[in-house]
């Protein structure tokens, strides 16, 4: 039988997704119930001074019938495309980037959000990083469409005036407000793995300030669902030495031997 943390957490993620910004509630309650929230998203557990009645909601989730993943997914799309929390910042450009892939991948990757090309495009991961993340899903034994490549953040982060094809990292709020989104799509997919693909995309899923350098080499959990932090391929075209590719490459090992996925020696011996 689901506790009252879950019952409440999951109406009010029902109601962030529908597009409810405000909910009446005191100042103890509100405080309580964002703890529950930010440890949800993060797959963690908070102890509360002590137990509180959660207050009613101000609109009832629907009692949705039963959907397909793609069915949740093109819901999700939908929703995305106007998502107000994201258009109220007044940073971010208009045109959305969803994700792509297969909808029953048992290897999810999340990116930080779309560039130029993304934009351009309308999809993620197709400019000259994404170009290489398919070769290294090569390298993995992998095509680019049996796994699932989403960004935390749905719009490219603008520069304002003429922006061209420059391009910036999301900041913590443009993280926060589409983080609703990233987090509904890992629970239609339910993913074996989650890959976080840099930094950004580690502080918008898991909640963590810390860098990619100190959250490599190790198992984290977001939504019950194991993730490895590793480099964003943007990263390795900036930076090409022997030892950045190897790094990648381990963490994508592990990733593998998590999957269970079969390791040839010559794969063992990449950048050796």
């Amino acid at each position: 039988m689901p506790t009252l943390k879950q019952l409440a957490v999951e109406s009010l993620t029902h109601l962030v997704e529908g597009g409810q910004e405000r909910l009446a509630v005191d100042d103890d309650a509100r405080g309580i119930l964002r703890e529950w929230m930010l440890a949800a998203r993060r797959g963690t557990q908070v102890v509360v001074p002590a137990p509180v009645p959660a207050p009613e909601p101000a609109v009832a989730p629907a009692a949705a019938p039963e959907m397909s993943v793609e069915q949740k997914l093109e819901l999700l799309r939908t929703k995305a495309a106007d998502w107000k929390a994201a258009r109220r910042l007044g940073t971010l450009r208009e045109t959305m980037v969803f994700a792509v892939g297969n909808p029953h991948a048992r290897l999810m990757l999340v990116g930080e959000a779309p560039g130029y090309e993304e934009e351009r495009q309308r999809e993620p991961f197709v400019g000259p990083a994404g170009q290489l993340l398919t070769k290294i899903l090569g390298a993995m034994g992998l095509k680019r469409e049996e796994v699932y490549i989403s960004n935390v953040c749905k719009f490219r982060p603008s520069m304002g005036g003429n922006q061209g094809t420059a391009n910036r990292p999301p900041s913590p709020e443009e993280l926060a407000a589409c983080s609703p989104l990233i987090m509904a799509e890992i629970r239609a997919i339910q993913p074996a793995c989650i890959v976080c693909l840099g930094g950004s995309s580690a502080k918008g899923l898991l909640g963590t300030q810390q860098g990619v350098n100190a959250l490599r080499g190790q198992w984290l959990e977001c939504q019950g669902v194991p993730v490895r932090v590793t480099y964003h391929p943007s990263y390795l075209l900036r930076n090409e030495t022997l030892s950045a590719r190897r790094a990648l490459w381990e963490d994508m090992l592990c990733v593998m031997q998590k999957l269970g996925m079969p390791i040839s020696e010559k794969q063992q011996n990449y950048f050796r």
